[in-house]
């Protein structure tokens, strides 16, 4: 289920767009000023805000701004005709799409269905350099190439790709691959390691897949 907060100072309208959301299935946070917004970011997980642009204690142009420094988050605005020139500087303060009060609220929850769905599909690839991995299917690719990856090469790319540039612990690797604590030498990590090499080892590639001795593995690019 995805979190919503809704950020709106107008009781009548909140009331309407929690109770909207909440029968499409999302789980409703609300916040009536730029401080009560600030303080639900923090304590709780948020998929999507759907902020006011005037705010009783605040700009919420500005807020947008300040959420989006702190926050990997989409934020949609909603924005009283006749204020395009707020919409315009919202949207290049990072906000990602608006809406024009009076609004439908089939409309609405629409462009909130839309917006989450790019979210997914923005955080179903993780990418370093010209290396992309799909975690919703385990493949990798190199550019255009599908890297063949088996299940563990992928486990590990994937462990390495998101600590780039970083050594990863041999034991991290025994544990988050193999699901093993020994601390021992173990073949079949330097086997695969060694295949990824292979498969990493294009002209085109530039990354090279580093050991550090006594302490682990770090992919980089060369």
């Amino acid at each position: 289920m995805s979190t919503i907060l809704l950020v709106e100072d107008n009781p009548h309208i909140m009331k309407i767009n929690s109770e909207a959301l909440t029968m499409y299935g999302y789980e409703i946070l609300q916040a009536t000023t730029a401080k009560a917004c600030r303080e639900v970011m923090r304590w709780h997980p948020v998929d999507l805000v759907v902020l006011d642009i005037m705010l009783p204690d605040g700009d919420g142009v500005q807020l947008c701004r300040e959420l989006k420094e702190n926050y990997r988050v989409p934020i949609l605005f909603l924005s009283a005709l006749g204020e395009s020139r707020d919409v315009v500087e919202g949207l290049r303060a990072g906000g990602d799409d608006y809406l024009a009060k009076p609004y439908d609220l089939e409309v609405l929850a629409a462009r909130i269905e839309a917006r989450l769905r790019q979210e997914r599909a923005r955080s179903r690839y993780v990418s370093y350099g010209p290396l992309r991995l799909d975690v919703f299917s385990g493949r990798g690719y190199l550019g255009d190439t599908d890297l063949m990856l088996t299940q563990k090469e992928f486990a590990l790319l994937l462990l390495l790709v998101k600590h780039a540039g970083e050594t990863v612990s041999k034991q991290e690797v025994l544990r988050e691959v193999w699901n093993l604590n020994a601390e021992e030498d173990n073949r079949a990590l330097w086997t695969l390691i060694s295949r990824l090499r292979r498969k990493l080892d294009s002209e085109h590639s530039r990354l090279e897949i580093s050991s550090r001795r006594g302490d682990g593995y770090t992919l980089e690019q060369i």
